[in-house]
């Protein structure tokens, strides 16, 4: 059924009805929602919590100091300084 145009080989389908207006199912969702996160979610407990957030710190600190190294190294903004880094150390040399 619905509309069609043979010579273009179009269907064009008729709009489908909703049976609930947007509010309710906006409802509807808050409420499965809250009832997904109640009952099948597993939280941690504070102990696992606690040391998933240590290894993020420590690992945080550690890219960071890569990071840190590879600039010092490098010479990355070092225009003042005065290590200017491998790079403008090759500079001088040449």
């Amino acid at each position: 059924s619905g509309l069609q145009n043979h010579w273009l080989q179009v269907r064009v389908l008729p709009p489908v009805q909703k049976n609930k207006n947007e509010m309710s199912q906006i409802a509807e969702y808050l409420k499965e929602s809250y009832q997904e996160l109640v009952t099948k979610v597993t939280w941690p407990s504070g102990k696992e919590l606690q040391s998933s957030s240590v290894l993020v710190f420590v690992a945080s600190l550690l890219i960071a100091g890569i990071v840190f190294a590879m600039d010092w190294v490098f010479g990355v903004n070092a225009a003042d300084s005065v290590w200017r880094g491998l790079v403008g150390l090759i500079y001088q040399v040449l």
